[in-house]
């Protein structure tokens, strides 16, 4: 961003690894609202809030990701194409399970079945998060990119 003519240098590692963990707290906070509504059946008002939340985070941040930090990498450093492909690949699935997960709490699924649901979203998002931050955390700490970072990393 600029500020006062100047580009304001940020530290794009630094960043995601701070949403990364933002969105690891919301999941964790969503299994355990889910956990705490065990005997009741369906979903309780303050768990369709936690799901819903960790839902549109989760979605926002990799939306941003695809449209602005993404092609802002593969701009700067061609050869990592292929590990991006791979990484849209993982938002895709992700959203999928992310669109299940909203299926099942709009039907006002069980806890059970909800905690299911978080279970798959936090294997395949933990398992893309520790991957992407392999392959990119390098390549951020030199990324020139004059864009907010929640254009970049979602509105978190």
């Amino acid at each position: 961003m600029s500020e006062g003519g100047k580009t304001r240098l940020i530290a794009w590692s630094h960043e995601m690894r701070a949403v990364h963990t933002r969105l690891r707290e919301a999941l964790r906070v969503a299994r355990d609202a889910v956990r705490e509504s065990r005997p009741a059946k369906g979903a309780t008002r303050d768990l369709l809030l936690f799901c819903h939340g960790f839902c549109a985070a989760l979605t926002g941040h990799h939306e941003g990701e695809d449209g602005t930090l993404f092609p802002a990498i593969a701009a700067a450093y061609p050869d990592l194409r292929g590990t991006l492909a791979q990484l849209e690949q993982d938002h895709s699935m992700i959203f999928h399970l992310l669109a299940e997960l909203q299926d099942a709490v709009d039907e006002g699924a069980p806890p059970e079945e909800l905690d299911l649901h978080l279970e798959g979203v936090s294997a395949l998002m933990e398992n893309h998060f520790r991957y992407e931050e392999r392959r990119l955390l390098t390549v951020l700490e030199t990324l020139e990119l004059d864009r907010d970072p929640s254009d970049a990393l979602g509105p978190l």
